[in-house]
């Protein structure tokens, strides 16, 4: 099964979990677990998107966290 396919699934599962006649603690595990498995996928599915962006651009990233907004001060003078 891929990673969307089950995030899908487990969005399906968190939709009828309310539903399903579970005992309050039980839904509440249960709400908990797949919350879990949900972020624990989401963080893999966007580090494997970060990996082949990475491995698409050489290696660069495509934005920089520092950006020079002036010039140099031998360009200024």
């Amino acid at each position: 099964m891929s990673q969307e396919s089950f995030v899908f699934f487990l969005g399906l599962l968190v939709l009828v979990t309310p539903v399903l006649g579970i005992p309050g603690q039980i839904k509440e595990w249960m709400f908990v677990g797949f919350g879990t498995l949900i972020v624990i996928s989401g963080y893999r599915l966007r580090r494997a998107a970060y990996l082949r962006s990475l491995e698409i651009h050489g290696g660069e990233r495509r934005s920089e966290a520092f950006v020079e907004n002036h010039l140099p001060l031998q360009e200024r003078i």
